[in-house]
């Protein structure tokens, strides 16, 4: 049960002052069935004239503010603590059809099944596409269960995909990532969800962490962490299930979660409106270090 303590810290310099911003953060870990967020600090400078804490639709932690003095360097800085715990995954053979679980979702026939249903349709970044989901179906031959066929699917991204952090933007389309295959997580993960989504299958989106490893025999560099993203698939007789294209692997305790949503821009860690700043810089240092003395401390039931 390994415990973390996670930085992220966003810088925004205007080259022109700012009179008044207004934003909204995702950045504050949730507390799940995987872990327990129990500490989280948040700092802005300039300091905010109102802020306030929400759950939103999907049920993320928000945090918004609005600035109303002049100002030309925006810092956001936010610390947490969070303790995770290995996912107990059952045999995905056993799960349901891919065909079974589709049409229980298009019936509705519980709560969970109908909340399911609204992530089978498109959204901002995330189109419905017969070709991508031509490319899914390889792996979704008749009667597959559809945790093995997602799991198939995504180690396909994995092996066909190469990341390379300047081949897209966030506004490059699926279908140049789909042509070109490369891309970042979030285009591993947008593209796999259009593709699942595209065969109606459940898929949403997920913004966090995860634990990375320098080296061997070299220090890890501070701020060198980034945010992450992978998709999370609904199979009715067992819930949610993670997936992490980008790395071929499925949700592990080096995993901390900070939202759930469509798609990037339900989830996106900082965005507001501003008045003024004319062009801008923007650096994001994130560390996510492993609390060796906490995660050694016996533990007792």
């Amino acid at each position: 049960m390994p415990e973390y303590k996670i930085k992220h810290k966003t810088i925004y310099t205007y080259e022109q002052s700012v009179s008044h911003c207004l934003n909204i953060a995702h950045m504050y870990p949730l507390t799940t069935p995987h872990q327990e967020c129990y500490r989280t600090f948040i700092d802005v400078q300039p300091r905010p004239s109102y802020s306030s804490f929400r759950k939103d639709y999907f049920g993320n932690n928000l945090f918004y503010f609005s600035i109303e003095d002049f100002h030309n360097v925006l810092v956001v800085t936010v610390e947490s603590s969070v303790k995770t715990i290995l996912p107990e995954y059952a045999t995905f053979n056993r799960s349901t059809s891919w065909e079974e679980a589709i049409l229980r979702v298009q019936k509705g026939e519980t709560a969970s099944d109908l909340a399911a249903k609204e992530f089978t349709l498109p959204s901002m970044f995330i189109p419905i596409n017969s070709d991508f989901a031509n490319y899914a179906k390889l792996s979704f031959p008749k009667g597959k269960s559809i945790l093995e066929g997602v799991h198939d699917f995504t180690m396909r991204i994995f092996k066909d995909f190469e990341f390379d952090p300047v081949a897209t933007t966030i506004v490059t389309p699926l279908k140049e990532v789909f042509q070109t295959r490369k891309g970042v997580c979030q285009d591993f993960t947008h593209f796999a969800i259009s593709a699942l989504r595209s065969l109606k299958i459940p898929a949403r989106y997920v913004s966090g962490y995860i634990e990375t490893h320098p080296p061997p025999g070299q220090p890890k560099l501070q701020g060198s962490d980034a945010t992450h993203a992978w998709l999370s698939v609904y199979c009715p007789d067992q819930g949610w299930v993670d997936f992490d294209p980008t790395n071929g692997k499925f949700l592990t305790d080096e995993y901390v979660v900070t939202s759930i949503g469509r798609d990037y821009s339900d989830v996106s860690p900082l965005k507001g409106i501003l008045f003024g700043g004319g062009k801008h810089k923007l650096k994001v240092e994130v560390d996510v270090m492993r609390d060796i003395q906490q995660s050694n401390q016996p533990q007792h039931n």
